[in-house]
């Protein structure tokens, strides 16, 4: 009885860190459809992109149309190398190249929390490419010149500070994703981290995050950075846009102060690069 209670406790406690590290991840935000949030993680949520619209599938517990027979292997493995159970290979649409660097134990304590929610018995919306994106043989080769896999190394000359905030940046919040230019190809142009560029897709600018004083965020104080993550308010009083607001209503707004905190002083520690994303001519401004 003891043992069972014991690990009844643990099963409990990985199930909460999963619940935060759900958020910290800003999974709600791809895999739930805004219209129907009755059914977290059911799929549906539209991701444009310059190869077409992907939608975010069905990942929870149902055996059926879900993720409900992954083993933790197999959620690993997904996470860590972008693979399927079936061996499949993922579209980078799904953020892997950034999810490799999540730790085992954080791999486990999500997969944990998402099969304690309620399994929705609903197919995965098919996604909308057309070829040769749409073959996917052709991701070993972008692989081949965009992925390196394996969990997040913390630095031994950083403060712990530092490391975690790189973990949550890199790794769990994947924020260079959005806010890092691209290759033609899609792969991120990693020598530009955070320096922001134009989705052409969502006809909206991603603005650069590095700490440049006139085309990033360098004249930001402390509790300015530390506010835009919290409410979405900028310094001068506006808000983020609309592709911002749900990583912020779902995700960095259920923080913790001190992980908060810890992701502002690593991208305050960024090296500062000067480039300031612009519209291309022709492009209307998209709505906030």
């Amino acid at each position: 009885m003891a043992l069972a209670a014991t690990a009844g406790r643990a099963d409990e406690a990985a199930v909460e860190r999963g619940r935060y590290l759900m958020a910290a991840g800003g999974c709600y935000t791809c895999h739930t459809d805004t219209k129907n949030k009755d059914e977290p993680l059911a799929g549906g949520t539209e991701i444009k992109t310059p190869f077409g619209t992907f939608y975010g599938p069905n990942i929870t517990p149902d055996p059926t149309y879900g993720i409900g027979k992954w083993t933790d292997a197999d959620f690993i493995r997904a996470l860590r190398e972008g693979i399927g159970p079936d061996g499949r290979h993922f579209f980078p649409a799904f953020p892997y190249p950034s999810f490799t660097k999540i730790t085992d134990s954080d791999l486990k304590d999500l997969k944990a929390y998402i099969f304690s929610l309620k399994p929705v018995a609903k197919p995965s919306r098919p996604h909308d490419i057309g070829f040769p994106f749409n073959v996917r043989f052709l991701q070993v080769f972008w692989r081949w010149l965009y992925f390196t896999p394996g969990p997040f190394r913390p630095d031994p000359a950083k403060s712990p500070e530092l490391n975690r905030g790189a973990y949550l940046v890199q790794a769990l919040g994947h924020c260079g994703e959005c806010h890092t230019p691209r290759t033609r190809l899609g792969g991120l142009e990693s020598n530009r981290a955070m320096a922001g560029t134009f989705n052409a897709a969502e006809n909206a600018l991603i603005p650069n995050i590095t700490p440049d004083p006139e085309t990033g965020i360098g004249k930001w104080s402390e509790e300015d950075y530390a506010n835009a993550l919290k409410t979405g308010m900028l310094p001068d009083g506006d808000f983020v846009g609309s592709l911002m607001t749900p990583v912020i209503n779902e995700g960095t707004s259920k923080l913790t102060d001190p992980d908060l905190k810890a992701m502002v002083a690593y991208l305050r520690a960024l090296p500062p690069i000067r480039n300031a994303p612009v519209r291309p001519p022709g492009s209307s401004p998209a709505p906030r």
